[in-house]
């Protein structure tokens, strides 16, 4: 592709839709086109996999749009803000599917950029581009949750390695991921200062995951041991107890991209179907629940455009801000209401767990209700958001 620089956008869109549309997969264009629900993931599984998702993202990747703004030196598109942004509209316009979805892309690689050495740049945010590494977030643990500088999982220099012990949970896809990206203690005499960011080899002896099986049926989070874990000197980012930095700054970005999922119908009942669409056929008569969801249905269209700016503003700045919390706090509400109003809606439909006498939306917007109690948890609770909208985007004083 020709280096559009800062330059004509047009030229940039035209090729950038004809490239999309000769390099997507035939067999996705079908909506209901089947491809194994963890390909989208990526990661060593699926190296050498001809599924028809695993192809789109290769091409994409090779393209670097999987992670289109970040520098083409480690494999990313190298594009503008500009052109990310065009890119991201003609997939939206076109219906594409999502080529990867990694917790390497959304939260790993932004801190790798700014906090890694040039060797470990070089040698995770090409692996992360190209979806062959899933990564999994060893932050939260049974007496650190949203304390989370309270973690007492302990991380010794051995000279020529470090030996980690204790355990994480709530580690989303454990029990799938190829490595972690983990908060250790590496110094038991300090809270915030004694805290470091080392990655992990999953395959790594001592490393054991056990899911969680939710209220909804799903087990998407684990618990997450590590016993004398040996792991090697250079997978620590960043300085010695100089963790906690990093910590905070890769939560801005896991907020942000939580809101966004949010925003795009991918939070609770989302997938079940259009909110609007299911009042007009199941409750046509409820004038005060018509009202209500067009209520939300406005809120989260202001929420889609305080994400669109939050976005513009991140881009063209030093990254995303506090103000992630505020709307990761606003996008758990809307989206645990929406999930609510779906079952209402619903009526006697939305009261099944299985069973003929009920479809597969109907079924799917209860376990999304049940599965929405988490929003309000995940990404750091909406406690602790407020406290940090209080503290770091009101700049109140601590209570006396």
């Amino acid at each position: 592709m020709a280096d559009f620089g800062g330059g004509d956008l047009d030229a940039f869109r035209a090729e950038t839709r004809a490239w999309l549309e000769a390099n997507y997969p035939a067999e996705l264009r079908d909506p209901k086109a089947r491809t194994d629900p963890e390909a989208t993931w990526g990661g060593q599984k699926f190296l050498g996999s001809d599924d028809p998702q695993i192809v789109w993202m290769r091409r994409m990747a090779e393209k670097g749009w999987t992670a289109p703004a970040w520098p083409a030196e480690y494999g990313g598109g190298g594009l503008s803000p500009a052109q990310a942004r065009v890119l991201e509209q003609e997939l939206s316009a076109g219906k594409y599917r999502a080529p990867l979805a990694s917790f390497g892309v959304w939260m790993l690689g932004p801190v790798l950029l700014e906090y890694a050495t040039e060797a470990q740049k070089r040698e995770h945010l090409p692996k992360i581009i190209k979806g062959e590494i899933r990564w999994c977030q060893g932050y939260s643990e049974p007496g650190a949750g949203s304390d989370l500088a309270g973690l007492q999982t302990r991380c010794e220099d051995k000279g020529d390695h470090w030996l980690i012990n204790g355990q994480k949970i709530w580690t989303s896809y454990a029990d799938k991921a190829d490595w972690c990206f983990c908060l250790v203690r590496t110094d038991t005499s300090k809270k915030h200062e004694g805290i470091s960011f080392v990655l992990i080899d999953m395959r790594t002896p001592g490393v054991e995951t056990r899911p969680i099986q939710l209220i909804s049926g799903e087990s998407p989070f684990c618990e997450t041991f590590f016993t004398d874990v040996k792991v090697p000197k250079d997978r620590l980012v960043g300085k010695v107890n100089g963790g906690w930095e990093i910590a905070k700054r890769l939560l801005q970005y896991e907020r942000q991209n939580i809101s966004g999922g949010f925003g795009s119908g991918g939070g609770a009942g989302g997938a079940a179907g259009d909110l609007g669409q299911l009042s007009k056929t199941y409750a046509p008569g409820d004038a005060d629940l018509r009202a209500r969801v067009t209520k939300n249905k406005m809120d989260f269209q202001c929420l889609y455009l305080t994400i669109a700016r939050s976005a513009a503003e991140s881009r063209a700045g030093n990254g995303p801000s506090a103000t992630t919390s505020i709307i990761k706090y606003a996008a758990a509400s809307f989206a645990q209401e929406r999930s609510e109003l779906m079952v209402e809606t619903l009526g006697h439909q939305g009261l099944g767990w299985e069973g003929e006498g009920y479809s597969p939306s109907e079924l799917l917007a209860v376990r999304g209700w049940l599965r929405s109690k988490g929003n309000s948890i995940e990404g750091g609770t909406s406690e602790i958001n407020v406290n940090v909208v209080s503290k770091r985007v009101l700049g109140l004083p601590d209570p006396k």
